[in-house]
């Protein structure tokens, strides 16, 4: 049995096309409308599955052309991140045979096919996997910046992760790191290579040229619909990131930035002296940006890709405090007012300081000084 695959986006392509060969049936897939229905009229499959959000010709016009200029009852079954009410309708109008909502599970994919057009004749089982694996509504690029990471970081996590969230793209910048850093990544790399990539700089640049040089690659890269950084040592819990990314989707903002200001149900850690120093360092902060973000700091932050270009395009005047600068250059491109109405500062209901933090008790100190070069820079 043969299927026909059509979505703009490589990474939900890969994983269905993966699964569904594991399951025994014969894929074809293409990345656009156009591609579709030349592959629809050469490959003869048994049924279409279809996004319906792609630049150029839509989901929509797909079926149209099967249904009507075709004249064909082939199976065709939509999936998407499009919830609009009027344009599942319209499927149906047209003569879909399913519409299934993103994010939506591989198996409840393959449950769905196998419904309409039965299961093949052949399975490689071994190779199923037994996890709950997703296809995300929106394909995400996350940054992770890593300098001499090698005992910290979580390989075994980000795998897992990476694994279970096929919308993800997960790009490791390692900044110039003295030790095995670079070796880690590579294998991280070699056992994850369709969702996890790695961007070497040969020299340490700090944490801001290291996210900055991750962004600006990950931007060039279409099918990213939002582009976000992390740190390496997982502080931040990754549902906690999800959870941004979920409220970005859902909103008009243009950035989510998480918070690990203190609240009730969450759990969140540090380090006393840490705790004091952060607070009187946001005051300032909150001060020099005139708006009312209480953690410009926190490493975990997603955006709209449609900002990156402007926020990321010129190197960053402080190895730490690139966050505030973004604020402060959202501020410049879109006036106050505006800015304050597209950052969202969304409070993490998990957060634990991780042990090996590079920013030392002196660097604390020189922030201040470097507090004041944002305040005259970007005045």
């Amino acid at each position: 049995m043969k299927i026909l695959a059509i979505d703009d986006q490589q990474l939900i392509l890969m994983s269905v096309k993966k699964r569904l060969s594991e399951l025994g049936y014969e894929v074809a897939t293409a990345d656009s409308g156009e591609r579709g229905i030349e592959l629809f009229n050469t490959f003869s499959p048994n049924l279409v599955l279809v996004d319906i959000n792609m630049p150029g010709m839509s989901g929509l016009n797909v079926i149209q052309h099967i249904r009507q200029d075709k004249g064909s009852a082939i199976p065709i079954i939509v999936m998407s991140g499009n919830t609009d009410e009027k344009v599942i309708v319209d499927g149906f109008d047209l003569g879909i045979n399913d519409y299934m909502k993103k994010p939506v599970s591989l198996d409840e994919m393959a449950a769905r096919i196998k419904r309409i057009i039965g299961a093949p004749e052949t399975t490689t089982a071994s190779s199923l996997s037994s996890d709950t694996q997703m296809l995300q509504k929106h394909c995400v690029g996350v940054v992770i910046p890593c300098y001499n990471e090698e005992e910290r970081l979580s390989s075994e996590d980000f795998k897992k992760f990476a694994h279970q969230n096929l919308g993800y793209h997960l790009c490791f910048v390692n900044d110039g790191s003295t030790d095995n850093t670079l070796a880690v990544l590579e294998q991280l790399h070699k056992e994850n290579s369709s969702n996890i990539s790695v961007y070497n700089c040969e020299k340490n640049g700090g944490k801001a040229e290291a996210v900055r040089q991750g962004v600006l690659h990950l931007a060039k890269d279409e099918q990213l619909d939002y582009i976000g950084y992390l740190d390496a040592d997982l502080s931040t819990d990754f549902r906690d990131f999800d959870d941004l990314v979920k409220t970005l989707e859902n909103s008009k903002f243009k950035i989510v930035s998480g918070s690990r200001i203190s609240r009730m149900g969450a759990n969140i850690t540090k380090e006393s002296a840490r705790r004091i120093i952060s607070l009187t360092i946001n005051m300032i902060i909150q001060k020099i940006l005139g708006m009312p973000f209480k953690d410009t700091q926190c490493g975990a932050k997603i955006m709209d890709r449609d900002i990156v270009t402007n926020m990321f395009n010129k190197k960053f005047i402080t190895k730490w405090l690139f966050d505030v600068e973004i604020f402060m250059r959202m501020r410049k491109h879109y006036g106050k007012e505006e800015a304050k109405r597209l950052i969202c500062e969304q409070p993490l209901k998990r957060w634990i300081h991780a042990d090996g933090s590079k920013l030392s008790m002196k660097d604390s100190v020189k922030i201040v000084g470097q507090l004041a070069q944002i305040a005259y820079n970007y005045r």
